[in-house]
């Protein structure tokens, strides 16, 4: 009789789980695209990329790259999109496994988005000014090897994330318990919690729209796959970071929010100091300066950075 009821919870419970995990993923819906511009599709390896286009396409070409987390996608960028398009002929693409391009349940890699950063800036742009958020920067610092790159600006870069886990990758890859836990760690309130913790200075700054936009994007089909490697801390480059930044020969800014804590500040002096870079920090931020400080942010890159009146 114990076992019986033992069994019984248990399969209730699996029940419920698979239940919940349905009506999670029918209430996300279709992901609309989020930023002004032109959409289109980028065919990589088999994977259908999206992106978005904005600018004038005489102006000098900017790619810019999101950060890597549960709900990720170019939605990071809306604030300075369309500043931005005023002066560059903006690209902004949602990474493999992320926002509004597929998910195929692949072992995702950092060389894996490394290779995909150099295809889509040989293939798609010319010569770009590149703007990376968090890990993505290392992804672009590897694919600036073998790229022409106008410049890198590199958001709060990190090459180090978490130690190497792959048994985590595996957990939550599977159907139901790791479908489950996933569910848990991209709900409504961890999401506004990673954005009131590591993404804003000021909570009152978070939208609702943003969270909501985040939670719709980490429930579309195959979402847990790249976050699946991102927590298992697959995604980290195989080199050290500011050993790289000081081989490159391509121009570096790194900006940093002074009061980031995820990756700290004294990172971003430390890395300056190796590599002899440009440090620009913005006061009253985290890891999303450019989310919560646009003005701030894109008056600085209009400063520094070629633009389209620049002959004028």
């Amino acid at each position: 009789m114990k076992a019986r009821t033992v069994l019984g919870a248990a399969l209730g419970t699996v029940g419920g789980a698979v239940l919940g995990n349905r009506l999670l993923k029918r209430r996300a819906g279709d992901l609309e695209n989020p930023l002004v511009g032109i959409e289109r599709t980028y065919r990589w390896r088999g994977i259908e990329t999206q992106y978005t286009v904005a600018g004038d396409p005489n102006a000098p070409d900017m790619l810019l790259l999101h950060g890597v987390y549960a709900g990720a996608s170019s939605h990071e960028f809306e604030p300075i999109v369309d500043r931005l398009a005023e002066d560059y002929h903006v690209y902004a693409v949602d990474l493999p496994g992320f926002g509004r391009s597929e998910r195929p349940p692949l072992v995702y890699s950092a060389t894996l988005y490394a290779e995909f950063v150099r295809d889509f800036a040989s293939d798609v742009t010319d010569e770009p000014i590149v703007v990376a958020s968090s890990l993505s920067g290392s992804f672009a610092v590897e694919a600036a090897d073998e790229t022409d790159f106008e410049r890198l600006v590199l958001i709060c870069p990190t090459g180090e994330t978490a130690d190497e886990r792959p048994w985590v990758r595996t957990l939550l890859r599977t159907p139901i318990v790791g479908t489950t836990l996933y569910n848990l760690l991209a709900s409504k309130p961890s999401i506004r919690h990673f954005y009131d913790r590591d993404g804003y200075y000021d909570a009152d700054r978070i939208d609702a729209d943003e969270v909501q936009y985040a939670w719709e994007s980490a429930h579309q089909p195959g979402s847990r796959y790249a976050p699946a490697s991102f927590a298992a801390g697959t995604l980290d480059p195989d080199f050290d970071l500011a050993t790289e930044l000081a081989a490159l020969e391509t121009p570096i800014t790194l900006v940093w929010g002074r009061d980031a804590e995820l990756v700290p500040l004294r990172d971003g002096r430390n890395l300056a100091a190796a590599a002899d870079l440009d440090l620009v920090v913005i006061d009253y931020a985290t890891q999303l300066p450019h989310a919560e400080h646009p003005d701030e942010f894109v008056e600085y890159l209009s400063a520094e950075l070629p633009r389209a009146d620049a002959g004028d």
